[in-house]
């Protein structure tokens, strides 16, 4: 039986915000097992559990924010949780001093750096899962070519996923991948994996007010055929690689492992979202495993996110 982990230490670091453009301090702090993942607002003094009924916005991001307090919200969250998913982490305080989550170099390697040097403490406290009774699906508009991401039951416990992506451009076109997610293959396959984003659409995110603190340093940015980063790509498929990584991210709000096999086509934060919603709403879709110390029900939700726009 899997038990509860926590961090030894505290440990952060400082980056900017890949929409924001501001400057942001991250800490990593050890929490009271049972306290779950928790972010917390410094400059508000506000704390907002890391669950998929408080996401707020997924427009290029996943953010959160307390119910009817859209100020008191946080962006970029994905790569931090993924890191923190794949790490067994279960209980850990991320403090942040502005509205973002820092980019670092785009991935989640640097947030597993942290993670590393913090050092692991495992609890005696048995470790609760959630086990995917049936097949729940969800889909962006109708057709053939349509978005979508389904969660099946899986006979071996512990989380699979399969993904594959169709971009216009030639330096990404159409990639798939397929892996058990573990720690080992999270750390091998998806950690380093970058976000990305096409050249003509950076002026028309930036005019909308995002990617203010976009650039070679922290996302691909691919033109046509090619990739403008100095150092190329990081893998050959890369870009589905990285939005693997997102669903990781993204599914690790269910505030405990999942224990499911996903699959998906030209998924994103939105699709991601209303998967963990659709799953929640129904009651014989899922069920807890081991100790439960979440409610058995889903909780209130807030309004349900709009689609983002064609990027990473």
């Amino acid at each position: 039986m899997e038990r509860r982990r926590t961090l030894k230490a505290p440990i952060g670091c400082v980056g900017i915000g890949l929409h924001s453009g501001r400057r942001a301090a991250l800490t990593l702090r050890p929490a009271p097992i049972g306290t779950g993942i928790v972010f917390r607002r410094t400059d508000l003094g506000l704390d907002i559990p890391a669950r998929y009924d408080l996401v707020f916005d997924t427009r290029l991001c996943t953010a959160i924010a307390l119910p009817g307090q859209p100020q008191a919200r946080l962006g970029t969250i994905e790569h931090v949780m993924a890191a923190l998913a794949a790490s067994g982490i279960d209980d850990v305080v991320v403090e942040v001093d502005g509205p973002e989550v820092p980019i670092l170099d785009g991935s989640a390697s640097p947030f597993l750096f942290l993670i590393d040097c913090a050092g692991i403490a495992t609890s005696a406290m048995p470790r609760s899962t959630i086990e995917v009774l049936k097949t729940v699906r969800v889909q962006d508009g109708e057709g053939p070519a349509a978005p979508w991401v389904a969660l099946h039951p899986t006979a071996t416990p512990g989380f699979e996923a399969s993904l594959e992506i169709d971009f216009p451009s030639t330096a990404i076109g159409h990639q798939s991948l397929s892996l058990r997610v573990t720690e080992a293959s999270f750390r091998g396959v998806l950690a380093d994996a970058r976000t990305f984003t096409m050249a003509e659409d950076v002026a028309r995110l930036r005019a909308m007010g995002l990617a203010q603190g976009g650039s070679l340093a922290n996302a691909v940015v691919v033109d046509g055929p090619l990739v403008l980063n100095p150092g190329g790509l990081r893998h050959a498929d890369e870009c589905v690689r990285h939005k693997l990584l997102d669903v990781v991210g993204d599914l690790a709000l269910a505030s405990a492992p999942l224990s499911a096999r996903f699959s998906g086509s030209r998924s994103g934060h939105a699709l991601n979202n209303r998967l963990l919603r659709a799953l929640f709403a129904d009651a014989s879709a899922w069920r807890w495993k081991d100790a439960p110390l979440l409610p058995a029900t889903e909780p209130a939700a807030t309004r349900v996110p709009e689609a983002e726009p064609v990027a990473a």
